[in-house]
């Protein structure tokens, strides 16, 4: 960050500690200033020399807020919050269900004036603007209290999975799942970054027509929006995040790049409420002639409606829970299918401790889509484990962007047929390789001759297991107990939902 963000970000979080002593959270915070700050940038951009016309209705455009003070303040607030949410596009994305959550008029007027109309937001450059988003959002994900998290991937395994993806100036590029919107702005900067001459057909493509999110959470489609448009992604008019939820129906477009992090819990269901009062757990199994196996592991659904969602040649990164790799019966065919007709290339293995949600082993699958053909199109799976004798943790020892340095290097972005493996059963210094390397392929008839096709595979020796003078830190331990036993409980607990236990 440099110093005019950190400035502002600082501004903004120094509030944030006031509110929350009158009990405003993170995200109440964040979701009020994403309609003060929507209101400012359309107020701007109503103004010389853009003078473009608002789409917000002027009884409640920025001046008004300008204009009142305590209760009357308050009254015009809420009421405005309530009005716009009623209103289509992107106002109703952005105001949708929106609230009030201040509980004292001056501190509303405190942001109001001091914090966001003391600064012309629309000429900060849109990294200073987004990364001073980006930070309070983070901020938020680190709020445990606030389950936030969940909606959060580090920003390194997201700068890593674009880095492997590479996007083109004229991809097309979605996020079935977008949370707040960390894969779409990082493949717009990736294709900013490595593109130095873009046309202007080009940069209009990018800002209008290249990224598409799906969100099921509305408050977190905000976020979403709000993200997207200070990166300098879509306008006021349009933007593009659709709310709702991804897996059920075909939306009919097809996209070049697919980049994911589907949310984790394994299974979809309802609860049902009968005339007696008594409830019942239905699963939702998604049934859609594109998909094919049918199953109410949500994950699962993820990773067929993505093949569904990729143009042939289209490539995807995904994130996804061990269970994808292994689990028998719709799991088995779905891996069967995919290695057949896409060529799934490559498997990066995560370490523990990276997720907001505890207890998550998790892993990226690339894929690339290909035209129908009789013979499997996968030939080899390339993996790399960055999980065994790996300690993170999200506040002591976070993922940063070197650890995946090697994983980018090695994955050869564009040269994948240039890849050497640095694992072979006996050291060889001159080819770099020896029985500790976490880089190795695996043919698609070895992946088929293992039990139900699994691809939750490891070939490294556990130190811990090893060598007791080798042992992490007692703290580190601990916290891998605590992980180990939480997905074990949620293991469990799909096993009771599956038995019919309430």
């Amino acid at each position: 960050m440099n110093t005019t963000t950190n400035s502002l970000v600082q501004k903004l979080w120094n509030y944030c500690n006031v509110l929350r002593d009158d009990g405003m959270s993170y995200g109440d915070y964040v979701e009020q200033l994403t309609y003060l700050l929507f209101l400012k940038m359309a107020d701007e951009r109503s103004q010389p020399p853009y003078n473009q016309p608002s789409i917000v209705p002027a009884a409640y455009a920025w001046p008004t807020l300008l204009q009142r003070d305590g209760d009357e303040l308050f009254d015009h607030y809420r009421h405005m919050l309530e009005r716009l949410g009623q209103e289509r596009g992107t106002l109703g994305l952005i105001f949708g269900k929106a609230q009030n959550k201040f509980q004292d008029p001056a501190k509303l007027r405190r942001l109001v004036v001091d914090l966001i109309n003391a600064e012309n937001w629309t000429i900060l450059g849109a990294d200073v603007k987004g990364d001073a988003y980006e930070g309070l959002l983070e901020k938020n994900a680190q709020d445990t209290k606030s389950g936030a998290g969940q909606y959060f991937t580090p920003r390194a395994l997201i700068a890593a999975m674009v880095d492997c993806m590479a996007p083109q100036p004229g991809d097309t590029v979605c996020d079935p799942a977008c949370g707040t919107a960390g894969f779409l702005f990082a493949a717009h900067d990736h294709v900013v970054a490595h593109h130095k001459n873009l046309t202007r057909e080009q940069l209009k493509h990018l800002k209008e027509r290249a990224f598409t999110g799906y969100e099921l959470v509305q408050s977190t489609a905000r976020l979403a929006a709000m993200n997207l448009l200070l990166h300098g992604i879509g306008s006021e008019k349009a933007v593009p995040v659709v709310v709702g939820d991804a897996l059920v129906a075909d939306p009919g477009q097809r996209f070049d790049v697919v980049l994911a992090n589907p949310p984790f819990g394994k299974k979809s269901s309802t609860v049902i409420v009968g005339e007696d009062g008594r409830t019942s757990t239905e699963k939702d199994t998604i049934e859609r002639d594109d998909f094919w196996a049918t199953t109410s592991n949500k994950q699962l659904n993820f990773v067929q409606h993505i093949k569904t969602l990729l143009k042939t040649h289209g490539r995807a990164a995904v994130v996804l829970p061990d269970n994808v790799l292994f689990e028998g019966g719709a799991g088995e065919t779905i891996r069967k299918k995919l290695l057949h007709e896409c060529d799934v290339h490559t498997l990066l293995r995560l370490p523990t401790g990276l997720f907001y949600a505890q207890g998550v082993k998790a892993n990226v699958l690339f894929f690339e889509k290909r035209p129908a053909s009789e013979t499997p199109w996968t030939t080899q799976l390339w993996i790399y484990d960055l999980r065994t004798n790996q300690h993170f943790t999200l506040k002591t020892n976070p993922l940063r962007k070197e650890d995946l340095a090697e994983f980018v290097d090695l994955y050869k972005a564009g040269n994948r047929h240039q890849r050497q493996p640095t694992w072979s059963a006996e050291a060889d210094a001159a080819k770099g390789s020896g029985p500790e390397g976490r880089w190795r392929a695996y043919s698609h008839a070895e992946l088929l001759a293992r039990d139900k096709a699994s691809l939750d595979i490891f070939w490294l020796k556990d130190e811990s297991l090893a060598d007791s003078d080798n042992l992490p830190p007692p703290g580190v331990i601990a916290q891998e107990i605590v992980e180990d036993l939480q997905a074990a409980l949620e293991q469990f607990r799909l096993i009771a939902a599956d038995m019919g236990a309430d």
